[in-house]
């Protein structure tokens, strides 16, 4: 423990922030040895996807996008993605790539890794028409939903925010910000410790944490901590979430130094920030299901799809993939994509063997060309 907290000091001297800040490395992979391929009762498992997978760019769907961060598909396929600086919204017809900004969220105050982050939509999306967004202010990180009305002219089609939840700590870095709905129809938000490592282990703290709440941003039923959102500690900054078919959550996080986790998230465990970084905790600490060198990784986004847990890198300018049997991971993760498009962000599945892809070239750590941001659209298997 006194190793890693003596090299908490070093995070912004070294680079190793956790949206990462240094090239791609371009060596072999530092990805943690494979798991069995066994699943967790001993025997093999028949839905395991190939050891091998394969990742095609089959085009690119926008670009000219500032500091994007979420995304949420709309159920006629069109897109809505954030930008994390300006605080607005933009709807990306899901054909064409045609942009247009639906609204600004009011109270956003974007600084350092702050801003206007994670995108979900209602469950009763069809009926309610309410975007959910999670975003930094003045004093603090919160979730808040907002109508979305198509019929009002353009940039005036958002609602004022209705808060859910708020209280969350805020930091210039390690604001967290990703959110989904679960298939339990409830509301995950994933948290940071912004800087303060001893919120992670602090169960009255939201920072450090993944949240499980409400739509109107209640303590879930079942959560384990009884009248309480939080749903995991000991996390150091979670910026992906995601369910695979089993309805397993995997989640995502950047590491200090040393290693990045992709964990599968339990109720009331936790996941050893800042008492450990990666494998190896001991007692009373749940080990992450695979590790990454920072300079390989550094996630964001992550989605499931055909078998496998597909985690978008910023620092390792690179998507993973991790196979999945059952609950662990059934070959070696896999790299593609690295270097060719830059930091990325956000990923999204788009059903079948299609996702979504962002990149994040203009969030003032990478080196944006012209053209940056970009939505791809990958095929997969």
């Amino acid at each position: 423990m006194t190793a890693v907290l003596a090299a908490a000091a070093l995070v912004l001297a070294a680079g190793c922030s956790p949206d990462g800040g240094g090239p791609a490395s371009d060596g072999p992979s530092a990805a943690s040895p494979p798991a069995t391929s066994a699943s967790p009762t001993g025997s093999p498992s028949p839905s395991a996807p190939p050891a091998k997978g394969a990742v095609t760019v089959a085009s690119t769907l926008t670009e000219g996008l500032p500091s994007p961060w979420g995304l949420a598909a709309l159920p006629d396929g069109d897109l809505l993605v954030s930008s994390r600086d300006e605080g607005t919204i933009t709807r990306i017809d899901g054909e064409s790539g045609a942009k247009t900004v639906i609204g600004s969220v009011p109270g956003v105050a974007p600084a350092g890794e702050g801003g206007l982050m994670g995108l979900a939509l209602s469950p009763s999306y069809a009926s309610d028409h309410l975007v959910y967004a999670y975003f930094t202010t003045e004093s603090d990180n919160r979730v808040a939903r907002m109508l979305y009305d198509e019929r009002r002219p353009a940039g005036q089609q958002l609602g004022a925010p209705d808060t859910v939840l708020r209280g969350i700590p805020k930091g210039t870095v390690h604001n967290g910000g990703r959110i989904a709905f679960g298939p339990d129809k409830m509301l995950y938000a994933a948290t940071g410790e912004t800087g303060e490592t001893g919120l992670a282990q602090d169960k009255e703290s939201l920072g450090g944490k993944i949240l499980r709440m409400t739509p109107d941003g209640q303590p879930a039923p079942g959560n384990p901590f009884g009248d309480s959102v939080v749903y995991s500690y000991g996390h150091r900054n979670v910026q992906g979430l995601a369910w695979d078919a089993d309805k397993r959550l995997w989640a995502a996080e950047f590491g200090q130094n040393t290693w990045d986790e992709l964990n599968l998230v339990e109720p009331g465990k936790n996941y050893g920030w800042p008492e450990v970084e990666g494998k190896g905790g001991g007692a009373g600490f749940v080990d992450p299901v695979a590790q990454w060198k920072t300079a390989d990784a550094s996630p964001s986004g992550i989605a499931v799809a055909e078998g496998s847990v597909w985690m978008a890198g910023l620092r390792g300018e690179r998507l993973w993939r991790v196979p999945l049997a059952g609950a662990e991971p059934s070959a070696d993760p896999q790299a593609f994509l690295e270097g060719r498009y830059g930091r990325l962000r956000t990923v999204v599945a788009a059903g079948g063997n299609k996702l979504w892809l962002v990149t994040s070239e203009t969030d003032g750590r990478g080196t944006p060309e012209a053209g940056d941001d970009k939505i791809l659209r990958l095929e997969v298997k």
